[in-house]
C-alpha cells in the first residue's frame, strides 16, 4: 500500500479500523462502565490485562491523550510519547500501556508510560491480527502451556 494523493493511506487505515469496529462492538453496555476506570472493552484477549477498546473507550482514551500542538511532549516532535495521529484500540485498565494505529500510515505501534513509544511493531492491523491468530494456533496445538482457559476466558500464567 502506497502513499497516494490526498491521504488515501490514511484513509484507507481509518476505513480498516472502522470496518473493524462496526464487526466487533466491543463496549461494555451503559450501566457497566466505571467512570474510574481509563479503558473498557474485551478483557483477557489477547492477553491477560489487556482490552480491545470499543468506541466509547477509544474515544474516552483519545481525548485524554489528545495534545493541541499534535503531540506529546510539545519540545520533542520526532520522539514523541504521543501524536493525535495515533488511534488506540488496545490498552490495559489504567491506560498505562497499549497498542494504536497511526493513521498516517496505517502501522500499528505500542506505548507504555515511562518508556519509549514503539512505531511500527507491525505493518498494519491486518498483520497485527495474524500475529494473534498464530498465537491462538500454537495455543490450540497446544504448544503454547503457559496458557490455559479459566472461566471462558484465556489466562496466561
Amino acid at each position: 500500500m502506497g502513499r497516494g494523493r490526498g491521504g488515501t493511506l490514511e484513509v484507507a487505515s481509518c476505513e480498516v479500523l472502522r470496518t473493524w469496529l462496526l464487526q466487533n462492538n466491543l463496549d461494555l453496555p451503559e450501566e457497566d462502565v466505571d467512570d474510574d476506570v481509563a479503558c473498557c472493552g474485551f478483557d483477557g484477549f489477547p492477553d491477560e490485562g489487556s482490552f480491545f477498546l470499543g468506541i466509547r473507550a477509544m474515544e474516552k482514551f483519545y481525548a485524554n491523550r489528545s495534545m493541541p500542538g499534535g503531540f506529546d511532549p510539545p519540545d520533542q516532535p520526532d520522539h514523541p510519547f504521543w501524536r493525535n495521529e495515533w488511534i488506540p484500540f488496545l490498552s490495559d485498565q489504567d491506560g498505562w500501556s497499549g497498542k494504536f494505529i497511526d493513521v498516517r500510515d496505517g502501522r500499528v505501534g505500542r506505548w507504555f508510560v515511562g518508556e519509549a513509544t514503539v512505531t511500527g511493531e507491525y505493518a498494519s492491523m491486518a498483520r497485527y491480527f495474524d500475529s494473534v491468530a498464530e498465537t491462538l494456533t500454537r495455543i490450540a496445538e497446544g504448544q503454547s502451556p503457559v496458557c490455559e482457559v479459566a472461566e471462558g476466558r484465556l489466562v496466561w500464567s
